[in-house]
């Protein structure tokens, strides 16, 4: 493994911890996941009953 390879793999890895930290944070206030009202929904989303 060179380094450029080391290179690739870890901006891969920024890019999807940061798609996974802004989700969490949406989802912790209380967005939903396809950028409609879940209040509405029959899917929910997956959210959960709280």
């Amino acid at each position: 493994m060179n380094i450029a390879d080391i290179i690739v793999i870890l901006l891969v890895v920024v890019i999807v911890g940061g798609a996974v930290a802004i989700l969490r944070r949406n989802n912790k206030n209380g967005k939903s996941c396809c950028g409609c009202d879940c209040g509405h929904c029959s899917q929910s989303c997956g959210k959960k009953d709280k």
